[in-house]
């Protein structure tokens, strides 16, 4: 599978400013998309790209903290850094409420951007190989059957099978075919990563 190179997209309104961050992350080697407006991002923008979004949180039509109500209303996950030229106390609060990673006033520090960036890069490739260690942990256990996710969840909570036979009130053979249905079809190799497999995968 090809690994795609993470993205920074910059979106603010001012062409100046624009243009002085692409060139400031060209030159570090940091692959960048630039948008004038939240709409023109929105357009073009596919979230199963990793990186990151640097965004100008005052636009015309929509803001940076509208785009990011926007985002998070379509279980958009992108890291965000927040540029403002006109920054305060409540705004900030709201946009790290919100989720932001960081919110940096104009004129910022550029090797405090940069450092902001890349851990925010780091972040949102962390957020991609859970939900993918997840979605994958919940494919599994889709496979078991109805009473195979019922003994597998007495077995991670500690129970023998002795103990699982009583509950359900089935005989212990029975949960031994269950056992090892459950163990053949999660791949699971032992306890510990049957255990595993169920948080992951979220089953309660």
């Amino acid at each position: 599978m090809t690994v795609q190179q993470p993205t920074v997209f910059l979106v603010d309104d001012d062409d100046a400013v624009r243009d002085a961050l692409e060139l400031l992350l060209d030159s570090t080697g940091l692959r960048t998309a630039a948008y004038p407006s939240a709409a023109a991002f929105l357009e073009n923008y596919d979230a199963g790209h990793p990186g990151c979004l640097v965004l100008d949180i005052r636009m015309p039509a929509m803001s940076g903290m509208e785009l990011q109500a926007v985002l998070a209303e379509n279980s958009v996950n992108i890291p965000i850094i927040f540029l403002s030229g006109h920054g305060n106390v409540p705004m900030s609060a709201r946009a790290f409420r919100s989720g932001a990673v960081d919110f940096l006033e104009k004129p910022f520090d550029e090797s405090v951007l940069l450092e902001r960036i890349e851990e925010a890069i780091q972040l949102d490739q962390s957020n991609r190989d859970a939900l993918a260690r997840q979605t994958e942990a919940s494919t599994r256990v889709a496979s078991l059957t109805a009473r195979e996710r019922e003994v597998m969840l007495l077995i991670v909570a500690g129970h023998a099978n002795k103990e699982i036979a009583r509950k359900l009130k089935l005989s212990i053979r029975t949960i031994e075919t269950h056992r090892g249905h459950i163990m053949e079809k999660t791949g699971a190799q032992s306890l510990a990563d049957l255990i595993e497999l169920s948080h992951a995968s979220g089953t309660r």
